[in-house]
């Protein structure tokens, strides 16, 4: 049994494929993290999930694509965690999730910039054959420009700041608790706080028509496009895809966005899964 699985911060899908790709199940877990949770916490969240937990022998070969695996130790966290449960795998392979929405937009020998704006946000250039990053991310602290958890920070310090007009405030306070008490609980004491920031742009989305919102998504996404995609000299001769919830629910806005800086929009996707499927199939079934 082959599992294919796409995690970020919130949410990880799995894609089980028999030896001939056909699927054999897929299903959903908490994020997987490795940037931002221990062992212990990882191993839980995919042992209380039943298919995996069923199948936790049958499994040969794990290819996983995870948020927060661009670096040699969290890599070996999350394989020693796989190892222990997939106590049968043959194989494990552990990359940052930058290759699975390369593989689920772009095409062999086809150039193109691939962003993933959801819980966090990274940019990479594919050039046909090779990726590159001109940025080390640093973290839902210091980096993420246009992510959830960037709409989650501001909207919480403008929030306590009082710079969210008071009808708008109002209908915040009202969808989430907003005390400083729980607030500093969950981002100091809880696991996951840049998950726990991302929440927060729900509002964002659902709010997107309003003055204070349109100028929050714009200035999020211009810092995106600035320190991200316009580092890469060649970006306004290629294609710019995305992948991610926030990306994908604010599409209009980033698409108008783009055509300022003369970016051409390419895909964009909620979840890289499908395309990760169809990439396996195509050049990598084991």
């Amino acid at each position: 049994m082959i599992l294919l699985v796409d995690s970020g911060s919130t949410k990880t899908d799995w894609i089980a494929l028999n030896a001939e790709g056909a699927e054999i199940f897929q299903t959903q877990t908490f994020g997987l993290n490795p940037q931002v949770l221990s062992a212990e916490i990882l191993t839980e969240r995919i042992i209380n999930n039943y298919e995996l937990y069923k199948h936790r022998h049958d499994v040969t070969h794990v290819h996983f694509y995870g948020a927060g695996c661009g670096t040699h130790k969290p890599k070996e966290l999350i394989k020693g965690v796989f190892e222990d449960f997939f106590d049968k795998a043959q194989e494990i392979n552990i990359k940052e999730d930058t290759y699975a929405a390369l593989y689920a937009t772009t095409k062999r020998n086809e150039a193109g910039i691939v962003c993933i704006i959801g819980t966090g946000s990274n940019c990479s250039l594919y050039d046909g054959e090779n990726i590159e990053q001109k940025v080390t991310s640093l973290g839902y602290i210091l980096m993420d420009d246009g992510s959830g958890n960037y709409f989650g920070r501001q909207l919480l310090r403008d929030f306590h700041f009082n710079k969210i007009p008071k009808e708008l405030a109002y209908e915040f306070a009202k969808q989430f608790d907003l005390t400083a008490e729980s607030i500093k609980n969950h981002l100091y004491k809880m696991p996951n706080p840049n998950t726990y920031l991302a929440q927060f742009a729900r509002f964002i989305i659902t709010n997107k028509d309003h003055d204070y919102c349109k100028k929050l998504i714009r200035k999020g996404f211009k810092l995106f496009i600035e320190h991200q995609i316009l580092q890469f000299d060649n970006a306004k001769e290629i294609p710019v895809h995305f992948v991610g919830s926030i990306s994908f629910y604010l599409q209009d806005e980033l698409k108008s966005l783009l055509s300022e800086y003369d970016l051409e929009i390419g895909k964009v996707l909620k979840r890289p899964i499908e395309g990760l499927v169809a990439y396996h199939k195509n050049y990598m079934m084991v």
